[in-house]
């Protein structure tokens, strides 16, 4: 298995393996070619897949405004897991981060996500009870 930054010509394979994966939230926007595209100019050094010969297995998607990391569409497949491929995915996430001085990264999860859940829980991440996230649908088009 190898760990390498994500580029825009892995994003067929990604969409694939996210839309594979159950609990995942897709915008069809944000999601998009042109969508990941701008995310992965803007944040070059933190997005990250895992790949096995040609097969993309594993993907992780982060960004940072340069005060706090942000985590995203954190997936491998189901024939992959139990492996410490999402584990890897994430230190390496981590690493890039310490790497650009960000000191805080933060991520958003489904509540009735269960195996998400757990599997950020597993890895250290807190579950915050002081804090209510809110939503602003600027654009209605990204559904």
């Amino acid at each position: 298995m190898e760990i390498r930054l994500m580029s825009i010509e892995d994003y067929d394979k990604v969409n694939q393996l996210w839309k594979s994966t159950q609990g995942m939230g897709m915008r069809s926007l944000d999601d998009s070619l042109e969508g990941i595209k701008k995310f992965l100019k803007r944040n070059p050094t933190t997005n990250f897949v895992a790949q096995v010969e040609n097969n993309i297995v594993g993907v992780i998607l982060c960004g940072h405004d340069g005060r706090r990391g942000y985590i995203y569409h954190t997936a491998v497949n189901i024939a992959y897991r139990g492996r410490g491929i999402g584990r890897t995915l994430v230190n390496t996430v981590v690493k890039a981060l310490k790497k650009e001085e960000i000191n805080k990264v933060s991520l958003v999860v489904f509540s009735s996500n269960d195996l998400g859940n757990n599997f950020w829980q597993a890895l250290g991440f807190d579950k915050r009870d002081d804090l209510i996230y809110r939503n602003l649908i600027i654009n209605e088009r990204n559904i």
